[in-house]
């Protein structure tokens, strides 16, 4: 007699796009998407150091590539999707690291600003640099 049996399990047909239906899951979507920018963009700077040691010459071919309109746009996709990535990761940094003081958490404002404020003074201080230096 054959012991083994025969389990049929419940499994309700879902659509391929369920995450559709609430703006919380497009939303999580959407960020996870957004490594895709960080890929890029990390991907642009390792060629960007590449081009730079190989001399001037490098460098005016990678100017030059970058300079294609499609780069350009797809630079400003990729950049918006940055923005969003920062955000929505500032917005969860309370979440995802709760600091205590004494006994009580701190405010989830308190961690998410001091975020923004970090990412804002660095964000001065490079511009700062760069213009300083041209």
């Amino acid at each position: 007699m054959d012991k083994s049996v025969n389990k049929q399990y419940y499994r309700k047909d879902m659509s391929i796009f369920w995450w559709t239906r609430k703006w919380t899951h497009i939303r999580f979507i959407l960020r996870e998407l957004t490594s895709l920018s960080v890929a890029f963009f990390a991907l642009e700077i390792v060629l960007l150091f590449f081009s730079v040691s190989r001399g001037p010459e490098g460098y005016q071919t990678f100017v030059a590539v970058i300079s294609n309109p499609i780069l350009i746009i797809l630079n400003f996709i990729a950049f918006v999707g940055l923005i969003f990535h920062s955000v929505t990761w500032f917005d969860l940094a309370p979440k995802a690291m709760v600091i205590k003081v004494g006994k009580r958490p701190l405010p989830a404002i308190v961690i998410a600003g001091s975020n923004y404020m970090g990412w804002i003074v660095v964000s001065v201080l490079i511009f700062w640099f760069l213009t300083e230096n041209t």
